[in-house]
């Protein structure tokens, strides 16, 4: 596995943003936003092997996440996660494809909607819509929640995590998730992230879901959205009508994938995006 390398940006508030780079620099980037309440070893397996095909990774902790900052005032709308994004991108300083999952694929989404696009080469969306299911989102919520008083050991915190991801076996090898927790004085292993977080009052707000729904159609570059196969957070409903907000997007369903489509089936989730933009730079060199 190609080796990653850690390196700092600077949130729009001015605390570090955490990142972790793979491949050549001289190579086009792409930069992975990760969901909420992950870390951007989420992306490690697609970013080391994209880097391997070609391309320069960047895959990013948003604040309150990993080992970015935590945000002071507790500023975790998705504005403030859209003004990282835009700072982060002028701080690679040259055009990327952009990648997000979830909370990811939404910043990117209102990000580039609302504001330039003159940075961004493509879009690539993982499981996520401007429309989402309700049970889909609450069970994210309610794993979340669960366990805000952290785990005896990595073993306890394996066991949550296969309890909620039900559809893949659970690993004998637990060290993995070290990368996602931390280990605090008190002797209990917590996730490596600010509860705070949860306490976001655009999550349900009506206001801030059609705000998204409108940016969408302003999205110039080329958009793919891939979706899991077996998810519950987006459906075909919800893929169809992203399709007629943005009828210029390609979309691939990911069969046996849930929510988390890079981590359940990687190697298929690679070579889709490996097509999608040879696809999209022969395009352009065309033109």
């Amino acid at each position: 596995m190609t080796e990653a390398k850690t390196i700092e940006f600077e949130s729009a508030e001015g605390f570090p943003i955490a990142a972790d780079i793979y491949g050549d620099p001289s190579n086009d980037p792409i930069l992975f936003m990760h969901g909420g309440g992950q870390t951007r070893h989420a992306w490690g397996g697609a970013a080391a092997a994209l880097a391997k095909r070609g391309w320069y990774t960047i895959s990013m902790d948003h604040r309150g996440h990993g080992d970015s900052g935590w945000s002071p005032s507790a500023s975790y709308e998705l504005d403030d996660f859209t003004a990282d994004f835009h700072a982060v991108q002028k701080q690679i300083g040259r055009k990327a494809v952009v990648c997000g999952a979830s909370l990811g694929g939404r910043t990117a989404l209102m990000a580039l909607g609302e504001g330039s696009q003159d940075l961004t080469t493509a879009l690539i969306l993982v499981d996520i819509a401007p429309k989402t299911e309700a049970a889909g989102v609450a069970r994210i919520q309610q794993f979340m929640r669960a366990n805000l008083d952290g785990f005896a050991n990595l073993e306890e915190a394996a066991d949550a995590v296969s309890a909620y991801r039900h559809h893949r076996s659970r690993p004998k090898d637990v060290s993995g998730l070290k990368k996602n927790l931390r280990l605090k004085d008190d002797g209990r292993w917590y996730w490596h992230w600010d509860p705070k977080y949860l306490d976001r009052k655009d999550r349900n707000d009506p206001m801030h879901i059609d705000r998204v729904r409108i940016a969408t159609p302003n999205i110039k570059v080329p958009t793919l959205l891939i979706r899991g196969g077996s998810s519950d957070v987006v459906s075909p409903e919800g893929v169809q009508d992203f399709l007629t907000l943005l009828p210029t997007a390609q979309f691939i369903d990911v069969a046996d994938a849930g929510h988390m489509v890079a981590g359940d089936k990687n190697d298929i989730f690679t070579d889709a995006v490996v097509d999608f933009l040879g696809q999209t730079f022969a395009e352009h060199a065309a033109e």
